[in-house]
């Protein structure tokens, strides 16, 4: 089982910045798209940003302009650089990879839908 470790998190300022990471654990051998999706209290799960294998992006419109999704396929970790951040940005962050490609002990094997632990992401004066 691959797990998705996320870290950066925190309190800021508005208009302050931070840099989320996400890294995927184990022996894998390629994961297609990763990105990243935010829940605020009392809201549903939004898309922020994802990135494919390839480096194509896609982001919500709220935050364009502001927030960059990149990748180190080396690594199998995906960031979110956060910029000009907003009260309305406050919510917890999920990373996620939509289908990761691993060894286990027994055989090459695929994970879909695999979701992080999430991350809070507080932006108050």
């Amino acid at each position: 089982q691959v797990q998705l470790v996320e870290s950066g998190g925190g309190l800021v300022q508005p208009g302050g910045s931070l840099r989320l990471s996400c890294a995927a654990s184990g022996t894998i051998y390629g994961i297609n798209t990763m990105g990243w999706y935010r829940q605020s209290p009392g809201g549903q799960r939004e898309l922020v940003g994802a990135i494919t294998s390839g480096g194509s992006t896609n982001y919500a419109d709220s935050v364009k302009g502001r927030f960059t999704v990149s990748r180190d396929n080396a690594k199998n970790t995906v960031y979110l650089q956060m910029n000009s951040l907003k009260p309305e940005d406050t919510a917890v962050y999920y990373c996620h990879a939509d289908r990761i490609t691993f060894r286990n002990e027994i055989r090459v094997a695929v994970q879909l839908d695999s979701w992080g632990q999430g991350t809070q992401v507080t932006v108050s004066s």
